[in-house]
């Protein structure tokens, strides 16, 4: 991993957890308690990981200490997305008309055995971690709490990331970038929405699949739009229209939608909407 990718991933890692105490879940006896206890520990060790990671690079008890947090943070990281997953499942069915089978399925009886579940998982990586947190003291790290530069600027995302600082996302890019190159597909224009609770990653793995080299050969234009606001589509044409080099910001409506369709007719094209928040769903 580059240096301050462990430092980002248990960035990653807290800003799960606090993204869950703070929905709406029926947790099971003690679990929200071990959720705190789990962010305590991780923002215990980020405060030395910058610094631990400068001396892994040449010091080899220092890096396998490393290796082995590195571990517990993906299983951390694993477990909160599929916490993170269930949580934002059970939204979206709550909100919508139910079967008998989806309401038994989502049943409050469920949902306390499913958080008991997820509390035991949580309670023995929490186990692990006060293992690995116990040596830190060994090597006399120096606090810090200086966060490494993020491609974000004003909120505005890019397309830029650096594949070797991202880990355990491999499986979920390999089964999208499927199915965008699928050969089989009907549809005239195909929609893949990439959905969670913030802190899950959604970006990077975007990210991730905009680079792709096969991605790249297979699309005639690849084109990366950050929303970033409230959904106005015609601002979004506005903004595709000026990533291909046509500003034209005093158009009516109809002449910009014509510009696109001449623009983009009869080519294969990838466009990502990312940061794309609307409480409208329609």
């Amino acid at each position: 991993m580059a240096e301050g990718a462990l430092f980002v991933l248990a960035g990653k890692v807290l800003e799960v957890l606090g993204s869950l105490t703070l929905q709406e879940i029926k947790f099971a006896c003690g679990v929200k308690h071990e959720l705190e206890n789990l962010k305590s520990t991780v923002s215990t060790i980020q405060a030395v990981l910058l610094d631990a990671e400068k001396q892994g690079s040449y010091n080899n008890e220092v890096k396998k200490w490393l290796n082995k947090l590195k571990d517990v943070f993906l299983d951390a990281d694993d477990l909160l997305y599929d916490f993170s997953n269930e949580a934002l499942q059970r939204k979206v069915m709550t909100g919508n008309k139910m079967t008998k089978e989806v309401r038994i399925f989502f049943s409050s009886s469920n949902q306390l055995a499913f958080s008991l579940k997820m509390g035991h998982r949580i309670k023995i990586i929490r186990k692990r971690l006060n293992a690995i947190t116990k040596y830190k003291g060994h090597f006399h790290f120096i606090q810090s709490s200086i966060e490494p530069q993020v491609m974000n600027r004003d909120g505005e995302t890019y397309s830029f990331v650096l594949e070797e600082d991202v880990v355990g996302r491999e499986d979920d890019k390999k089964e999208i970038i499927e199915l965008l190159l699928d050969a089989n597909t009907v549809e005239n224009v195909s929609i893949i929405p990439i959905v969670g609770i913030e802190g899950l990653g959604k970006t990077t793995l975007a990210q991730l699949i905009y680079n792709d080299e096969n991605v790249k050969n297979n699309f005639e234009l690849k084109l990366w739009i950050c929303i970033s606001h409230d959904f106005d589509v015609e601002h979004i044409v506005k903004q595709i229209l000026e990533s291909l080099g046509n500003r034209r910001d005093e158009e009516r409506f109809e002449n910009l939608k014509y510009d696109l369709r001449e623009t983009i007719n009869g080519k294969k094209y990838f466009i990502v909407l990312d940061d794309l928040s609307n409480k409208d769903t329609d």
